[in-house]
């Protein structure tokens, strides 16, 4: 009896299963797809100079993504659902190869929406082509503040709608003056006075350096800047600069990205410039990735780094779940970059589905202008596009707001014991979000 019951129930599925839309099944989880694949260009550096580690991370987060959403029956449009694909291009970290894949994904992979880049430089370069192409984008690193307010020209006393360069282009990573004015108003609270900025001559490094130069110097400090190029191994010969000078610096602040910081960093301290009782060592946000950081750093002890991104005590369960899956493939903490890849296809997914379409780019945009979803890194919305009247000079805002995620949790952390988990380093900065009930410490310091 118990096997004709089943063959029953069988054959009475199979009759309800062929009155569906022929396009999609949905019968234990499995789904049926169109035939039209929707493709997204994934730019990342993968080589030297830019920085492998971080494109490594983002690749991983851009494949986790397309799982989780084709694991959920892809991308529905109308009656059909579709399936995910990213397409990875290797942008090594130059704005020439970055333009070259983009107009390869266009072309050649005709991709319907693109995500991902590093550098800024790579981000200002390719933006154009991406926005005179009408394909929608979300940059989940680049910092340049000209990422998101390049586009916006007066007309009539106005920022024009269609923006040239940035109406189909969206940001979720901070711009540099967002993160840059956490540290600086954290180095002036601890009374820092003679800085030292050593930032890389890119379109990331310079601009920040001057910001953050500008802060200083409003506020009474006396900065000097060096300019070092990305892929240098041997810093000793700057770094001898500021050790024969008069006056030993309070900070020294490192604008330099992914590997190459590593160098300029260990190499600081086994000088013994800082960190030090009297200098204070900021180290770039990869620091965060303590497995590569001690492997690469182990005199690094007691650096501070911003941390861009949730923290870990803060994680959500997709932040949770996140991490443990990337700590299993790379025994280490999950990078905000990556966390901020895997958020971006979720929110492209999302603007098709709610625009109906997947290649109509205007309309994407529009319906990406009005996102508003709970991810690994919070909520995301954005408050300046053509949604809104209203502009962000309007409010006060820089004009970086426009098609800019407002929210992005910018922290300053400082590891105190040797080989320790970033997990387990103290967030010192801004005072609500401490974890050790301390600010910063000094060498030999405990919190």
């Amino acid at each position: 009896m118990k096997g004709k019951s089943s063959l029953a129930s069988l054959v009475l599925l199979l009759a309800l299963v062929a009155l569906m839309p022929f396009s999609i099944i949905h019968a234990d989880g499995h789904c049926e797809f169109a035939d039209e694949a929707i493709k997204i260009g994934g730019l990342v550096p993968l080589s030297a100079p830019g920085s492998v580690a971080g494109g490594v991370a983002m690749s991983w987060a851009f494949n986790r993504a397309v799982d989780d959403i084709n694991a959920d029956c892809g991308v529905q449009i109308g009656d059909q659902n579709h399936r995910l694909q990213i397409v990875i291009g290797d942008s090594e970290g130059s704005p020439e190869r970055g333009q070259a894949v983009v107009e390869r994904f266009i072309l050649e992979d005709e991709v319907h929406a693109v995500s991902g880049v590093y550098h800024s430089a790579v981000g200002l370069a390719t933006m154009g082509i991406l926005d005179a192409n009408g394909i929608p984008t979300v940059f989940s690193e680049p910092w340049n503040d000209n990422v998101s307010a390049n586009g916006i020209a007066e007309y009539d006393g106005r920022p024009p709608r269609n923006a040239d360069g940035i109406d189909h282009i969206f940001r979720i990573s901070p711009a540099s003056s967002m993160v840059g004015g956490v540290v600086v108003d954290w180095l002036l609270a601890e009374g820092v006075d003679n800085v030292v900025i050593i930032a890389e001559n890119t379109d990331y490094g310079q601009p920040a350096a001057a910001d953050e130069k500008a802060r200083f110097e409003a506020a009474g400090a006396t900065v000097t800047q060096i300019n070092v190029e990305l892929g240098t191994e041997d810093f000793v010969p700057i770094l001898s600069r500021i050790q024969a000078s008069a006056t030993v610096p309070d900070v020294v602040r490192i604008l330099v990205t992914g590997e190459t910081s590593y160098n300029l960093t260990q190499q600081m301290a086994e000088l013994g410039i800082a960190p030090t009782v009297d200098t204070i060592c900021v180290t770039n946000q990869f620091a965060f990735q303590s497995e590569q950081y001690w492997e690469n750093v182990p005199d690094g002890n007691y650096c501070t780094f911003n941390r861009v991104g949730i923290i870990p005590s803060l994680f959500s369960d997709i932040a949770v779940g996140l991490n443990a899956d990337y700590f299993e493939e790379f025994e280490d903490i999950i990078p905000s970059f990556a966390m901020a890849s895997y958020d971006a296809l979720h929110i492209l997914a999302d603007g098709m589905e709610r625009a109906g379409t997947i290649s109509d780019g205007a309309a994407i945009v529009a319906a990406i202008e009005t996102t508003d979803l709970e991810l690994s890194q919070g909520r995301y919305y954005f408050n300046y596009g053509n949604h809104n009247d209203s502009m962000p000079a309007d409010d006060g805002m820089p004009d970086y707001f426009w098609h800019q995620w407002p929210d992005p949790v910018v922290t300053m952390m400082q590891y105190f014991e040797q080989g320790q988990s970033s997990l387990d380093a103290a967030v010192i900065f801004p005072e609500v979000y401490q974890t050790h009930g301390t600010g910063y410490m000094a060498p030999g310091e405990m919190p």
